[in-house]
């Protein structure tokens, strides 16, 4: 008998198959298939009109699609927005989605909507087994306001927080929902190098408390292969290559399309 372990390897959170969408007859992504790995962070890169947002659209429900969205090993396919999210699909958007005019934890707060078990009616009656579920929410968005370094009982409207600020908040309103995959649409837009990094590394730490599996759409290509363990390069709708960040940026296929012949940030 033989004393070798096998390891089991994690199922993939995500697994696209054969996607595709039409617009009027403008195909914006055609038979795309691939995985994402269990737990930290991935990233789909590509050039401008690759299909990156569309393919966020499609994973989250907001754009219909032909072939599969699986989480976890379900189909999705045919499930609406609303319940994917329910089902731990949350995702952020190229420019932060906040009230203006609402503080920080209100905003994060907004992030609720999934996992509110009383429903929209309880909580306006404020019903008390909703009451208690509030207050657990409550200190859980005041909890990831001070994990992400803003002072939870500040009253100031979040449009007077500074850019990155606002885009720690609008994270902050994902993870409230304690979602299985983060879709985080050019998190770093906007940010410089430093701060960037900071705050896909805080995202990174944040999102491994809950298990959460985070995909970033992100232009920096450094920042990119730096901070993630899968890529998934497209190229006009197409699904160019998927792998480790050493064997995407080697690939010459992603050099001709994408990175260039003087691509040169890939670290050992």
């Amino acid at each position: 008998m033989s004393d070798m372990t096998v390891t089991a390897v994690p199922e993939p959170t995500l697994r696209v198959e054969a996607l595709g969408v039409n617009f009027r007859g403008v195909q914006a992504l055609q038979d795309v298939t691939f995985s994402i790995p269990a737990d930290g962070v991935s990233a789909v890169i590509g050039p401008n009109g690759a299909g990156k947002t569309t393919l966020f659209n499609c994973i989250s429900g907001v754009a219909r699609h032909v072939g599969k969205v699986e989480l976890d090993g379900r189909d999705l396919s045919r499930v609406r927005a609303d319940r994917r999210a329910a089902l731990g699909i949350a995702r952020t958007f190229q420019t932060p989605l906040l009230i203006s005019e609402l503080p920080a934890r209100d905003n994060v707060l907004l992030g609720a909507h999934a996992r509110m078990r009383a429903g929209l009616l309880g909580s306006i009656m404020r019903l008390p087994a909703v009451t208690s579920e509030e207050t657990a929410l409550r200190a859980r968005a005041s909890e990831l306001l001070e994990l992400f370094g803003l002072p939870p009982a500040d009253r100031r409207p979040v449009d007077s927080l500074a850019h990155g600020d606002r885009r720690r908040v609008e994270v902050a309103r994902a993870l409230l929902a304690e979602p299985r995959l983060l879709l985080l649409d050019e998190p770093a837009a906007g940010l410089g190098a430093e701060e960037a990094s900071e705050l896909l590394a805080e995202v990174e730490a944040l999102a491994a408390t809950v298990g959460t599996t985070c995909v970033l759409v992100e232009h920096d290509v450094g920042l990119v292969m730096r901070v993630s363990r899968h890529v998934v390069v497209l190229d006009a709708g197409r699904l160019l290559v998927a792998g480790s960040p050493a064997d995407v940026a080697a690939d010459q296929r992603v050099i001709a399309a994408y990175l260039g012949d003087d691509w040169s940030e890939v670290e050992a």
